[in-house]
């Protein structure tokens, strides 16, 4: 991504103001701001996640997901959401904040229309089981990431690679389809998504210290709540496959 994710360490960056008490006022200033920045990023990031989820109960009660996800249109629903991703990634300079909002509603949109298929599968139950266990675990992962004392970039770079791991070792898996590299990949993609929560959500806590007080900042709430809907959806999907209960 563009160099707005750089994080500022110093804590007397943009947005501090030493006020009549010296550091310690201004600590609490720019404390309340980084509550109201990451709050803001979750409510992003939660809106959107009930977006996708209602999106796509619709779309398979309704039917409609066997004619979106039949044809050509199958593959636009399932490549838009990743187009979308790097546009908002690579363009964010170039994307006023409103754009941004647009974009990342209009994913969560597609990617209900993509997710839709997961109630064919799976039961009701357990997907609903699923979800909430997923949304305990990234609730107590973010936790950790946001007020863990210890750096976590050391684990960045190592996730990252696990990630385009998980990508080369799924196209493998489609031509020879082994079910044990196939719990494998699942197995790997919780434990790595898990971990992204956590330092995904410190990143951001960093980050404000970079963007707080700019006119970017809005941009980065819209960027980070994508941020972690990305860990939240994936950790999810992967742990269906362990939790989730065929209607076979």
């Amino acid at each position: 991504m563009a160099n707005w994710n750089e994080p500022r360490r110093t804590e007397q960056g943009l947005g501090y103001n030493p006020g009549r008490d010296g550091a310690l006022a201004g600590r609490y200033t720019v404390d309340a701001g980084l509550r109201r920045h990451m709050l803001s990023i979750y409510n992003y990031m939660a809106s959107g996640v009930l977006l996708t989820g209602i999106v796509a109960l619709l779309t398979a009660n309704s039917g409609l997901v066997y004619t979106i996800m039949s044809g050509p249109l199958a593959w636009i629903v399932m490549l838009s959401p990743l187009a979308i991703v790097f546009a908002m990634s690579f363009g964010a300079n170039r994307f006023s904040t409103t754009t941004l909002q647009a974009m990342f509603w209009g994913f969560a949109v597609l990617m209900g229309l993509s997710l839709s298929t997961i109630f064919l599968v799976y039961t009701g139950a357990s997907i609903a089981t699923t979800f909430f266990a997923t949304a305990g675990a990234f609730a107590g992962l973010s936790l950790f990431g946001y007020t863990t004392q210890r750096d976590l970039s050391a684990f960045g770079t190592f996730l990252i690679m696990g990630v385009i791991g998980l990508l080369i070792a799924s196209v493998i898996n489609l031509f020879v389809q082994s079910t044990a590299l196939m719990w494998a990949i699942s197995f790997l993609g919780v434990l790595i998504f898990a971990g992204l929560t956590a330092y995904d959500t410190q990143k951001l806590k960093e980050q404000y210290y970079y963007v707080g007080g700019t006119e970017f900042a809005g941009k980065a709430i819209v960027l980070g709540a994508l941020t972690l809907y990305l860990d939240f959806i994936n950790m999810f999907m992967f742990l269906l496959r362990f939790m989730g209960s065929s209607r076979d």
